[in-house]
């Protein structure tokens, strides 16, 4: 099989962390008689310095053209002055939109050889982490109007969080789709006691639930929920939100499973066709200095695989190669612990391809 995918190196350890993912990816279709052929699209800040554009219509063109995106990291301090319009992060979310990727999808999983990396209790640790954040991905406040104004002789700013029926609706259904392929719970996460916003979303996803009799479904405010994650996560299968809100739970989501340079996520829309990165920055600081987590990313190769390829066997066959790294004690620098060899960026990835 040929497969046709779209590379975002990004920026600071993206380029080293990509270029592991590509190596494995090698490695299977070496292995599984398939071929990847890889097409350089541009964004962030390499694209601002390149074309004085986050996300150039040639990258965004590649993009759609492709049968899928891996994109790494993108921005770092270097942009921070340029143009708000300009900076890195705004090519991402055009990205987001012009391939309406309207569904984020992060599994929160601790691995065995990493539970000495939760920073939460062992007897907390000791009852699982295994969830999945579904994220709405192109709606809220991120792309609701934003406007500075002056008020009273001063400045004041607003933000506008703003869903419609259909919006909800459709990342409903991925939430229960995902649920029925696991535990079947979905806990739908608002703030419904006070936002407009999370009156509809709790009244709309309520609606959808009716589809899915084989899933329970829960409501938690979003604040309970920040809470619940580090009091008993084991008590979450399915947790959907909304834009701003699933940004901040799912990051606090990855810290509670040992490293956020774990944690692989997916962005899917009504195609096939996906985007797939780790959830973790561009860590300007460790650039360049092979002290990066490939892992991260190479697992987002492997969601890949399984959802917008349908290569479910390809994909275990990288999972499989990550656990027995780690199970024979090999570790890179945010998951080092006594007694264990740590690796570098680099020769993590060898080692993974070598158990593949």
């Amino acid at each position: 099989m040929t497969k046709n995918i779209a590379i975002i190196r990004g920026d600071g350890i993206g380029p080293e962390i990509i270029a592991e993912a590509i190596a494995v990816l090698d490695k299977v279709a070496e292995k599984f008689g398939h071929t990847f052929n890889y097409k350089e699209a541009p964004m962030g800040g390499e694209a601002i310095d390149k074309f004085d554009d986050p996300l150039p219509q040639s990258s965004l063109d590649t993009c759609l053209a492709s049968d899928s995106v891996l994109l790494s990291a993108v921005g770092g301090p270097k942009w921070d002055s340029v143009a708000k319009e300009k900076r890195p992060e705004r090519g991402l979310l055009r990205l987001r939109a012009g391939m309406g990727l309207y569904a984020n999808v992060r599994p929160a999983t601790l691995f065995d050889e990493l539970r000495d990396a939760s920073p939460l209790k062992p007897s907390i640790v000791d009852k699982g982490i295994d969830f999945v954040v579904v994220r709405e991905l192109i709606g809220g406040a991120y792309f609701g109007e934003h406007k500075t104004e002056q008020r009273d002789g001063e400045d004041y700013a607003s933000d506008i969080m703003g869903y419609s029926e259909h919006e909800i609706e459709r990342i409903a259904h991925v939430a229960f789709q995902t649920a029925q392929k696991r535990r079947k719970a979905v806990c739908s996460v608002d703030k419904a006691n006070v936002l407009d916003s999370s009156k509809l979303w709790r009244r709309v996803v309520t609606k959808v639930a009716e589809s899915y009799p084989d899933v329970i479904l829960s409501h938690m405010y979003v604040d309970n929920c920040a809470m619940q994650l580090v009091r008993n996560p084991a008590q979450f299968d399915v947790i959907v939100t909304e834009n701003l809100f699933g940004d901040i739970l799912s990051d606090e989501a990855s810290m509670i499973t040992g490293s956020i340079g774990m944690i692989p996520s997916s962005s899917l829309g009504k195609g096939s066709c996906g985007l797939y990165e780790p959830i973790h920055g561009s860590a300007p600081d460790i650039a360049g200095t092979n002290a990066a987590n490939p892992i991260g990313m190479i697992l987002s190769a492997a969601m890949m695989l399984r959802y917008s390829f349908d290569m479910p066997e390809e994909a275990d066959s990288i999972e499989k190669a990550v656990d027995a790294v780690l199970k024979a004690g090999y570790r890179t620098g945010d998951t080092m612990s006594a007694g264990k060899t740590q690796l570098g960026c680099h020769e993590t990835g060898k080692a993974i391809c070598d158990n593949i």
